[in-house]
């Protein structure tokens, strides 16, 4: 893949901070726009800006078209089928929906309900949540020392109802066993969750094959809009729940006494979406399905190798994770001895260079690690050697500014 020609397609990697051309590295936290997806959100509002589903003048008959044209994209993106595909405002309501819409009515006293360490707390604040409101039982799966879940400890998905997992850690970068987990939760009779934030942008997901229940994903981290996202469900368990929000567009038929809920995927989705979002994550998976899923994991691997290799360079950097760079996602989280993530965040944007620092939504791990917090780097498509050299400059800098404060 040519990054060079990528970069193109993204007017704010142009942007200066601090007089510094940017280099973007929190592609964990949210991913740019290229100008492909930016069309596609500009053109349904200047051509066709009306609701879906409603309307019988062609305006909403067309903005109905590219709605569904989109979902029909994204489904087919994660090897899901239409009707299982429900649009969410992003992954964290999508687990939500999955945790009142089956939860509340599935989930009993003394049910167990297992999610590991490393959970983003989107993806084990709605289960504790629940187990709480049901005197239910969570049950967590530690890491071992290399940052790979403990499979020892698998053994705590036997008689569980529910198991949540995270396909790939947003701290850690770790990959999860996820086709295995889901294999045992069914061997079990549990249903499964898998959040899929940080793998769908990055590599190829198939959700038959991993064989889960669920699968929760947001568009703003793999060049959508914000305020999209999806929840893949098996077509008997969206059947069988009852919807989690109501008012329009989500019933069939309303009466004084009864309501009758509209078919799948509708039944989930109340009143207005966000066509608009919707539509640029349509032009996100065919712009990511141009360069191929293969190539960007190749090209995520090939630089987090570098980036590993370089920042190891470095006196008094920590790094963390699986140090098999095939094994994880493309992210570094590091620390510097002796100086808080915040302050090597703050002096790297002095230098144009956005990196994320704090607990990153994943609170129970970094208390399970001793730490309070580290600093990611995260990397996309745009993203190239030069930036990682750029990142080790700065870092340096940093180094040496805080050696200069103690003399």
């Amino acid at each position: 893949m040519d990054v060079n020609k990528i970069k193109k397609d993204f007017p704010i990697l142009s942007k200066k901070v601090n007089g510094k051309k940017i280099v973007y590295l929190d592609n964990a936290a949210t991913t740019q726009k290229p100008k492909q997806v930016l069309s596609a959100v500009n053109d349904f509002y200047l051509e066709c800006n009306a609701n879906v589903h409603r309307g019988i003048y062609q305006f909403s008959e067309e903005a109905t078209e590219r709605y569904e044209q989109a979902r029909e994209k994204i489904a087919g993106f994660i090897c899901a089928g239409n009707n299982e595909t429900v649009f969410t405002r992003n992954a964290t309501e999508a687990i939500n929906l999955v945790a009142y819409a089956w939860g509340e009515e599935n989930i009993k006293k003394g049910d167990k309900i297992v999610v590991s360490i490393m959970e983003h707390h989107s993806n084990f604040v709605p289960w504790q949540q629940l187990a709480v409101r049901k005197q239910a039982k969570l049950e967590i799966i530690d890491i071992k020392d290399n940052c790979e879940l403990n499979e020892n400890q698998f053994e705590k998905i036997s008689g569980a109802k529910l198991v949540a997992i995270s396909h790939v850690s947003n701290a850690l970068g770790t990959i999860n066993e996820v086709n295995e987990i889901c294999k045992l939760a069914k061997e079990e009779g549990a249903v499964s969750l898998v959040d899929g934030a940080q793998s769908v942008p990055h590599m190829k997901v198939n959700v038959k094959k991993i064989n889960c229940d669920f699968f929760a994903f947001s568009g703003h981290k793999m060049l959508g809009p914000n305020g999209i996202g999806a929840i893949y469900g098996r077509k008997e368990m969206l059947e069988q729940m009852k919807p989690f929000l109501f008012g329009g567009d989500m019933i069939r038929e309303v009466h004084t006494d009864r309501t009758e809920w509209n078919k799948l995927p509708y039944k989930f989705e109340a009143g207005t979406p966000n066509i608009a979002g919707a539509i640029g994550l349509g032009a996100a998976v065919d712009y990511l399905s141009k360069i191929g899923m293969d190539e960007i994991r190749k090209h995520e691997i090939k630089l987090t190798k570098y980036a590993m290799n370089e920042l190891d360079n470095i006196r008094g950097l920590e790094q963390y994770g699986n140090k098999d760079a095939n094994k994880r996602g493309g992210m570094i989280p590091f620390n510097l001895k002796g100086i808080h993530s915040h302050d090597v965040a703050s002096l790297l944007d002095e230098r144009g260079i956005a990196i994320r620092s704090g607990h990153h939504c994943a609170m129970p791990l970094h208390t399970r690690l001793g730490l309070d917090a580290t600093n990611r780097a995260s990397f996309y498509i745009y993203n190239d050697e030069k930036h990682v050299d750029k990142l080790v400059e700065g870092i340096k800098y940093a180094t040496k500014v805080f050696e200069a404060t103690k003399r």
